[in-house]
């Protein structure tokens, strides 16, 4: 590989301009691509075979109504010292409701005072105005009279807030997170460069390998079900990887110049060694994230083909243009030679250079710096003992937002249930007596905990089918309407018996739960099968039986530290202001296994730049404490700078609208940090520390079995030196 690498490089070098402009060119027509078919997100979240997906199939079948038409709820509070019933008020409610009718595109509206839509203290009630068209079809102009007649009922007095089915609120693509993220890795780029122009060029190609990447989801998202986080999610991977991976041939290529080589010379090999490691690293988080179709779940699925093809094309413009534009910039791009310095500091440079201070530190206190870690490790992590999952709702939006205003106002005048009802479908075709079933199993399901009410059944057609809603008097992620869900089920069983009558618990709520409940189960499969590829992988590549069981367990190590903080940050409620987050809640359902993918991916990025270099060193000195020093010494910048350029790119997305993309960007930027930092360039050097040679130990048979992979593309190097030594002896 590093051999065709090398002649990519020199070719890329070579062909500069029509590299760049070949680039340039994919980017525009993916473009216009994405401006002739357009858009078309589906943020449909729901796993297909969970119980509350078959009860909904049932209740579509058994309660045919067409489609059905996007509804708002405009949603009343009298003023102060009054009632809705209130003359005046009354009044005002009427007035704004006849405005709405107004409006060509509305069907039909349920007035609080026919529906019964008002609360006990009738201080709060609620209108559902149903559209001739769905949900997504409503028209900007249909919601901005709403808006502008809320406003008005606002101005007489009455406090009026929006909801319903129709979204005011869109995911934004693109933006602040972004454009944060980069400024904060230039200015990193800058520093580890102490060039500009070093620092511009992997901005350069991180943008135009995202924006490719980024028009081909958008263009896909016409042909397959693509959710607008993917997107998101797909933006944040690629272009932290797309500004890593050409920071490390950008700096092996400087590095070789520093040493005398020409700049095509350098280019070359710079694309044969780096190249290598980034070739084999982007190949593992691709691996890793086409990994999540594995679990089985459709929005997974597409959150990490969306994110493994924008990596690939972030690659492919690494290995390519990379080198194309280091032609153009040419020896401009060479370090400046530093001033000699006097005849006590040149001893202490020659005495260390083969060594920094913290490969010294991390070589003399092995032992402790391993519990250290350890202990670190178990006090992040305590907080995942007690972990919940849910999904997002309108209550965890900020408090400014129109959705946000509108959850507050209906749990005030009618319980926290009323955000999240459950539907439960009586399936009575069993049954001697339906209806008196019917009756009963209402009653019954109206005695359980954490009911605050049950609606009358209202049959279907044929009168063997029926449906209640139930009430909880929690909110739709509290684990106690969770236990009501399950109370049901098992409920279910009893009443089967006796009453012949099935029960089904569907709607948004139990959704959610369902799903929850899959992505646990599915955690623990995942990890699993991530391991085991971890351990073949790094056996190839790394040809050691110890190496590999370290770096699992650092990459585990990782994991629940980070489950851990995003438990005490996001769930319990810890430093939430600080970080910018609306409300405390559950964890995202698919962060973990989400968190398992993207993580196991970057991690063994770390690993394969950090300890390749030490096995590199090892074969040639067979000196494993010397190899660790000259890692951390040469190959330590280059991972900490990567790291926090990952870090800041992840973060950035913190200032994200979305409360999902500012979870992620949160998680991911603390997996990173601790990653990096705590497990790669303290925890790693330390094991191989202790281990010494053994951590290089593999049976001679299992040696010859093993294929070879030049990961450092070791090979180039010493394939170019032997002809250097050829020459030599010739002449």
């Amino acid at each position: 590989m590093a051999n065709y690498l090398y002649k990519l490089g020199e070719w890329a070098s070579r062909k500069r301009r029509q590299v760049f402009f070949g680039w340039i060119a994919i980017l525009i027509v993916a473009a216009i691509g994405v401006g002739s078919v357009g858009i078309t997100f589906n943020d449909d979240m729901s796993i297909p075979g969970t119980k509350a997906e078959k009860a909904m199939d049932v209740m579509n079948k058994e309660f045919p109504h067409g489609e059905s038409g996007g509804q708002i709820k405009l949603i009343f509070k009298a003023p102060e010292g009054q009632t809705l019933e209130s003359s005046s008020t009354h009044q005002k409610i009427q007035d704004t409701l006849d405005l709405v009718l107004n409006d060509q595109a509305v069907e039909s509206i349920a007035n609080p005072y026919q529906a019964g839509t008002i609360s006990k203290n009738k201080e709060i009630g609620y209108a559902t105005i149903t559209y001739k068209v769905s949900a997504d079809k409503v028209t900007d102009a249909s919601k901005d009279k709403i808006k502008g007649i809320a406003k008005l009922a606002e101005k007489n007095g009455v406090q009026t807030e929006i909801g319903g089915t129709v979204a005011f609120s869109h995911v934004k693509i693109g933006g602040t997170s972004e454009l944060v993220g980069i400024v904060i890795a230039f200015g990193i780029l800058v520093f580890t460069f102490a060039s500009f122009l070093a620092a511009g060029l992997p901005i350069i190609t991180a943008i135009i390998g995202l924006g490719i990447g980024a028009m081909g989801i958008l263009i896909s998202s016409n042909f397959f079900s693509v959710q607008a986080t993917s997107l998101s999610l797909a933006s944040m991977i690629g272009l932290a990887v797309g500004i890593d991976y050409a920071l490390f041939i950008i700096s092996r290529h400087r590095q070789q110049l520093a040493q005398g080589l020409n700049v095509r010379e350098s280019i070359a090999r710079a694309t044969a060694t780096a190249g290598s490691a980034v070739l084999f690293a982007g190949l593992t988080v691709i691996v890793a994230l086409c990994g999540l179709s594995v679990v089985g779940i459709p929005f997974l699925t597409s959150m990490g083909l969306s994110a493994a093809f924008t990596v690939l094309i972030v690659m492919l413009v690494s290995i390519t243009l990379v080198p194309a534009l280091l032609g153009m910039v040419g020896h401009r791009l060479s370090p400046k030679r530093k001033k000699q310095v006097d005849s006590k500091k040149s001893l202490v440079v020659k005495k260390n250079k083969d060594s920094n201070k913290w490969g010294r530190f991390v070589n003399r206190y092995p032992v402790q710096i391993v519990l250290v870690c350890l202990i670190v490790t178990g006090i992040i992590s305590s907080p995942v003992l007690h972990m919940e999952l849910g999904l997002p709702d309108n209550g965890m939006k900020s408090k400014e937002t129109i959705e946000r205003r509108a959850y507050d106002l209906m749990a005030e005048g009618f319980g926290d249930g009323i955000n999240g009802p459950l539907v439960v479908v009586l399936d009575g075709s069993k049954s001697q007596n339906t209806q008196v079933s019917f009756t009963k199993v209402a009653k019954e399901l109206s005695d359980l905990p954490n009911v605050s009410s049950v609606s009358p059944p209202t049959p279907n057609q044929s009168g063997k089918f029926a449906m209640v809603t139930v009430l909880p008097k929690t909110g739709p992620n509290d684990s106690k309407t969770k236990d009501l869900v399950n109370n049901i089920r098992e409920k279910e069983k009893n009443i089967n018996k006796d009453e012949k009558v099935k029960l089904m618990v569907t709607g948004s709520t139990a959704v959610n739960i369902d799903i929850s409940d899959k992505l646990s189960e599915a955690l623990p499969q995942f990890a699993a099968l991530i391991v085991i590829f971890a351990l073949l992988l790094l056996l190839v590549v790394f040809r050691s039986i110890l190496v590999p069981i370290k770096a699992v367990l650092g990459f585990l190590m990782t994991l629940i530290a980070t489950l851990g903080f995003s438990v005490f940050v996001l769930q319990d409620g810890h430093f939430i202001n600080f970080f910018g987050i609306p409300e405390a809640g559950p964890l995202l359902n698919f962060m973990p296994v989400l968190t398992t993918g993207i993580l196991f991916g970057l991690a063994m990025d770390y690993e394969v730049f950090l300890v390749s270099r030490m096995r590199e060193d090892y074969t040639h000195l067979r000196d494993a404490n010397k190899s660790i020093l000259s890692s951390l010494k040469h190959s330590g910048p280059v991972v900490t700078a990567a790291g926090l350029i990952m870090i800041s790119v992840f973060a950035s997305f913190i200032f994200a609208e979305d409360a999902t993309m500012k979870a992620t960007g949160l998680s991911m930027a603390f997996g990173v940090l601790f990653d990096a930092f705590v497990v790669r360039m303290t925890l790693v050097p330390a094991v191989m520390t202790l281990l010494g040679k053994s951590a290089w130990y593999l049976p001679k048979w299992l040696d010859k079995s093993l294929p070879t992979i030049d990961v450092e593309g070791e090979s180039i190097t010493n394939h170019i030196e032997d002809n250097i030594d050829k020459k030599v002896r010739k002449y």
